[in-house]
This record gives structure tokens, sequence and C-alpha cells, in this order.
């Protein structure tokens, strides 16, 4: 077997039969952990191999963001003793994640109960898109998600369109609540020695993942709606327009706003009444927008911005994605780290939680399809106590 990496999961066995984006995000972090996880593809691969451009030597960077640290076996369900293998690896794995229709894998003796049967301290995690009760007929896509959730209706100009936002960003959240609930089905495992099903479905976290336009509705009756770069309870909290670039100013409260008032050479209308809270400066963003811009006119973005994160105001200029990982890189952050070894290896984003005591590790490349198929199919059929031998 391949060499044990270090990390706070270190010895877990993930089996990942999850395929585009959320469940492959979520077996990433759990492999950059160092938990051992073993990527079961159809016999063509996961979906994202094949969505080009942009790519990397031939191979899209869609699926090279969302898939190192794991093994590749290509097994094909429908035939039986690809099944058989499928089955003994969900049978010795600690963690299960899977997001097909729901129901998929009950003919292949995959779902969790039949998993359970033969396991039953595993940690079994169902991504769909709409539950597995009445929406389980429902695809589940994210873009699907973005728009009956009521993300797109609050995205976009208030004139205008709405519009989708840049990334599939349910399916991250629900690869991150996915995530949550192993780790937290894992400590529950750990406490009483049983395994458990952790269901996620996109909708359900799109409506807790909109927060405060979900309070809105929910605790107080409002149906919010685009309001462009805006923000329906702060100002400035938005971009404002300076001698070259946007830049985001999110004075919050009125000490922020007082800094801003000052480093701006305005104090005097931190002290105007029709600006002196943040429900004042709300009401009449309108007539205290203009006097914010006169000012930033006079300077560019990246100028303003060290001067004004300089005394406590927040604030940012707007960039492309290199300037994202430029301004990581400038804080020191160390945004890239290397994956893998030798030929093979390659840049990728690092993982986004540090641990003092078990750092993150980044040991194997995206594999190729079926890269460690030999290798796993004659593992599976060694008996288990001679596993680790």
């Amino acid at each position: 077997m391949a060499e044990r990496a270090a990390g706070p999961l270190a010895g877990i066995l993930v089996a990942d039969f999850s395929r585009i984006l959320a469940g492959p995000y979520a077996t990433m972090l759990l492999a950059d952990m160092g938990a051992d996880v073993i990527k079961v593809e159809g016999p063509a691969g996961d979906d994202t191999r094949t969505w080009i451009p942009p790519e990397r030597d031939g191979v899209s960077t869609y699926y090279l963001g969302i898939n190192r640290g794991k093994r590749s076996i290509a097994l094909d369900l429908r035939d039986e003793e690809d099944a058989r293998v499928a089955r003994e690896l969900a049978r010795r794995a600690d963690v299960l994640i899977e997001n097909f229709k729901p129901g998929g894998l009950a003919r292949f003796g995959l779902d969790y109960e039949a998993v359970r049967a033969v396991n039953p301290g595993v940690i079994y995690s169902s991504i769909t898109g709409f539950g597995a009760g009445k929406g389980s007929h429902v695809p589940g896509y994210d873009l699907m998600v973005q728009a009956m959730s009521g993300l797109m209706s609050l995205t976009g100009d208030p004139d205008g369109p709405p519009y989708r936002a840049g990334i599939s960003v349910f399916d991250v959240m629900a690869g991150n609540h996915a995530l949550i609930g192993i780790l937290a089905a894992l400590r529950h495992r750990d406490r009483t020695g049983e395994g458990q099903l952790v269901e996620v479905n996109l909708l359900s976290s799109a409506l807790t993942g909109l927060v405060n336009h979900s309070s809105a509705y929910v605790a107080g009756g409002v149906v919010p709606y685009r309001m462009g770069n805006a923000h329906p309870s702060v100002f400035p909290y938005e971009p404002l327009p300076t001698a070259d670039d946007d830049i985001i100013i999110a004075a919050a409260n009125d000490r922020q706003f007082r800094k801003l008032c000052e480093v701006l050479g305005i104090p005097e209308v931190a002290d105007d009444p029709r600006f002196a809270r943040n429900a004042d400066r709300t009401t009449n963003r309108e007539e205290l927008r203009p006097l914010l811009v006169e000012r930033l006119k006079r300077r560019g973005a990246v100028e303003w911005f060290d001067e004004l994160v300089a005394v406590g105001v927040p604030c940012g200029p707007i960039q492309t994605i290199d300037g994202g990982f430029a301004m990581a890189e400038r804080f020191g952050l160390d945004p890239i780290v290397e994956v893998g070894e030798g030929e093979r290896a390659m840049p990728a984003t690092r993982h986004p939680i540090r641990f003092s005591a078990t750092p993150a590790s980044y040991r194997l490349p995206p594999p190729e399809l079926d890269e460690h198929g030999a290798e796993l199919r004659t593992w599976l059929s060694t008996p288990q106590e001679d596993r680790d031998a």
C-alpha cells in the first residue's frame, strides 16, 4: 500500500464514490488532512476530466483543482466483479461519500443500509441536490440551486437581469457541510463506536448560506431583492470609484466610519446628524456617497488601501484572481503549494486550514484514471487482517 500520511486524519480510509465538485472537494480536503482517499471512477472517469479549457498538459484544471491527494481506481459497477471490488472497499472504509441520484447505488449493494450491514461503523455521507425525499427526482446542479434558492434574485444590478455567482458556490458550500458532518460523525464514532448516515443537499446548504437574507424572510417576513453591490443594512459597504480602480469600503460601524472620514480629510462628515449612526448612513446613502467619492477620486485604489487599513478601516481593491494570489503572497500566506514529486509535481492552492501540530500534506498529485487500479485490486483481494502487512 501507499506510504501512510501524517495529519489529523491519518489512518482514516475514505471510499470516494462522488463526482464533479461537491464530493471531490470535500474528499480533497480530507486527503490534505491525512486521510487515505480512494477515488472510484467509472470507466470514462470523472466528468471534470474533460471540462476544457483551461488545461495543464492536456488535463482539465477544473479536475486538477479538486482531486489531489487521492488514488484512482476505475470500476464499472454494472460488472459483477467490479461491483464486488467496490463493495469490499465500502466494507473496509471508515468513510464513504457519494453523490449519485438518491437510491442509485442500491442495485449495486452500495446504499447506506447495505454497507452498514457489513460495516456498522461506517460514516456514509450522501450529497444530493434536493434531498432523498420528495425532491429526489430533481437533478442536482449548482446553477439550478442558485436559481431556485433565490441567490440569483439577489445578484446583479437592481434594474438588470439576475446573475449566477462566479463559482459553483453551493457545490463548494455543500462540500464543506459534508466535511463538517463527516468530522462530527467520526467524533461520535470515537465515543460510541457507532457509524451513521450524514445527508447533505445543495438546497439546504443554499438556504443556510444565504444567512441574513434567509433571516430577513424567515424572521422578518421580508423578501430581499438585488441591490447590485450595495448592502441592504450597512453603508458604506460596497465598491466606490477612485482615481484608477474601484475599491471596496466596508466601514460597518461608527468608529470605522469616523476613521474613514479622517483619512479622507472630511472629519466633519462623521459629525453630521445625517450620517452619525449606521442606520442614518444607510437611510441617507445617496447623500453620503458623492461626498466620499469626491475624496476617493484624488488617489488610486492601492494607495487608499494602504492608508485606510493602517488605521483599521476594512477595504480592498477589486482585482482579478492573479491579484488575489499576489495579495496572499504579500501577506505571507503562501497560497501556492507543490503537490507530488518529480515530473508529476504541480502547483496547487494551499489547504485553507493551518494546523500547528498536524499540518496538511500534499503527497499525491491528482491521479490519472485508474492509476492505482492494479494496486488497489490486489489489496482489496487480500484478507482484511493482512491488509496492512
